[in-house]
């Protein structure tokens, strides 16, 4: 491959153009303008957009990049993708009232299962 055919190709890719394009344009194998992007690391700069909205971010230096433009895009995605909750704080107990076992997330001094259970028990102590 040609010096010039190298430079089009960096070039043409940096501005989102396919490989299929650049093979047709160049007259070179679409493999072959694969092979050489991915040795020289040359990729598409993909603007950054909320994935919920498609609205572009704006990020502020020295801060943490922004993954959605607002809150609300943010609880939506949260709430269309559960399964990606990473939910390491599930504590399991069992019912000192109903012997029922039950999960706790993130409270690991829970006793009961219920309030109905806690009113249930506290009732009785009385």
């Amino acid at each position: 491959m040609k010096p010039l055919q190298k430079r089009l190709i960096g070039e043409m890719r940096s501005k989102g153009i396919t490989y299929a394009a650049i093979a047709a344009e160049l007259g070179i194998s679409e493999n072959t303008i694969k092979s050489h992007c991915r040795r020289n690391k040359i990729e598409v700069e993909k603007p950054d957009v909320c994935p919920v909205c498609s609205k572009p971010l704006v990020h502020l230096p020295h801060k943490k990049k922004k993954r959605f433009c607002s809150d609300k895009c943010r609880m939506a995605w949260w709430k269309k993708n559960p399964e990606s909750v990473n939910r390491k704080a599930n504590y399991d107990f069992v019912c000192p009232t109903c012997q029922k076992p039950f999960t706790s997330y993130g409270n690991p001094k829970r006793i009961y299962c219920s309030r109905k259970c806690s009113a249930r028990r506290n009732t009785s102590d009385v």
